[in-house]
């Protein structure tokens, strides 16, 4: 992507996160946050928040936000990109309102969005995009200036969102015993969602069975099924496994759970496993205690070897992608051609969500797609 000019139009980068507690008096705070408008009691909150407890109260996310903000930093001015970056959460400080209002009052108009999600989905997409709208709609309200926001495309067959986690299987494929590492099972998790939610995830024309959600995982899993085939000469089985379901149990949500996966292999008689978490793009507590704790506990009580790859996280590939995002959508913005840098079956994403793309639960204004109001 050498042949891109620079960042122009865009004056500024808001990296936009969902947040994280980072102490135990935020926990409980924090999660009213994430359930608001849901009426659930504070007790119950206390309950669901046991796992924060166990970690001392303490999200890894804030602390893998900071890793990224200035690994992105570093990589702009190494290669000479006068670009600010700023950093927003959803459900934490710093709030994203409060870094819009602090972008605004430093003069920034035209933003762009790297959002750490990096599939098509509901919650993984458009609720960003509402919080934008949400944001924006306040700082209107206090008569400053709305600046443009637009939301990078899904980065989740970027090579450099896919290398490092191809490496990541081959470090954990390694550190396996010997006698077993040959028959090991390649486990890729990503967040469950209700099947409803998968089927309508994406655009109107990929809706359908799991949408756009799953087949974005299952091209990513596929990709780095291959490249560990290349570089190891071992063809390992595997399959696409869900994590971290939560909500009502009568509704579906995508199937099957990790710990369901780990005691159908063991029956099975396979050797061994590596969990490979591609849906997440750094570790959070859903990586360190749905993985780390409780899936592991379950391989140690089956007596299945099992390691966790690594996420992405603040691998300088990955904020190299993040350059080559930006300045893929600024020559878009400058109407010059430009071939955008795309793994796998499935192409690019698109640049601007349309209308119809992983719908709302309820009707809300949605910033940074073409129904946007802002």
């Amino acid at each position: 992507m050498s042949d891109l000019r620079g960042p122009a139009p865009y004056d500024a980068l808001l990296l936009l996160s969902f947040g994280g507690p980072e102490g135990p008096d935020d926990v409980v705070p924090f999660l009213a946050n994430v359930t608001r408008g849901r009426g659930i009691p504070e007790e119950r909150l206390k309950e669901v928040g046991k796992h924060y407890f166990l970690f001392g109260g303490v999200s890894p996310i804030n602390a893998q936000n900071r890793a990224l903000l200035d690994a992105l930093r570093k990589d702009f001015a190494d290669h000479g990109l006068e670009l600010p970056v700023y950093w927003g959460n959803r459900n934490w400080a710093p709030y994203l309102t409060d870094t819009l209002r602090e972008m605004i009052t430093d003069g920034h108009r035209r933003i762009a969005v790297l959002a750490t999600s990096a599939y098509a989905s509901y919650s993984g997409c458009r609720q960003y995009r509402e919080n934008l709208a949400e944001s924006l709609s306040a700082l209107e309200a206090e008569v400053l200036p709305v600046p443009r926001m637009d939301k990078l495309r899904h980065y989740f067959n970027h090579p450099g969102f896919v290398r490092p986690m191809v490496d990541g299987v081959l470090a954990s494929l390694a550190d396996l015993p010997e006698d077993v590492r040959a028959g090991a099972h390649l486990a890729f998790t990503t967040h469950s969602i209700p099947t409803a939610a998968a089927d309508t995830s994406g655009p109107v024309e990929t809706h359908g069975d799991g949408g756009s959600y799953v087949a974005e995982h299952l091209d990513v899993a596929r990709l780095i099924t291959e490249a560990v085939r290349e570089e190891t000469g071992v063809d390992h089985p595997w399959q696409l496994v869900y994590q971290s379901r939560s909500g009502a149990p009568h509704i579906p949500w995508l199937e099957p759970d990790i710990c369901d996966h780990l005691e159908t292999l063991h029956a099975d008689g396979v050797p061994a496993v590596v969990m490979a978490p591609i849906g997440f793009v750094s570790d959070h507590m859903e990586v360190l205690y749905d993985l780390d704790t409780e899936a592991t506990a379950k391989a140690a009580e089956l007596g299945l070897p099992v390691r966790r790859s690594a996420t992405v996280g603040a691998d300088p590939r990955f904020a190299a992608a993040v350059r080559d995002l930006l300045l893929e959508r600024a020559a878009v913005e400058q109407e010059r051609p430009v071939t955008p840098c795309a793994l796998g079956s499935l192409g690019p994403s698109h640049d601007l969500c349309p209308v119809g793309c992983c719908p709302a639960r309820a009707l809300k204004p949605a910033a940074a797609g073409a129904d946007s109001p802002f």
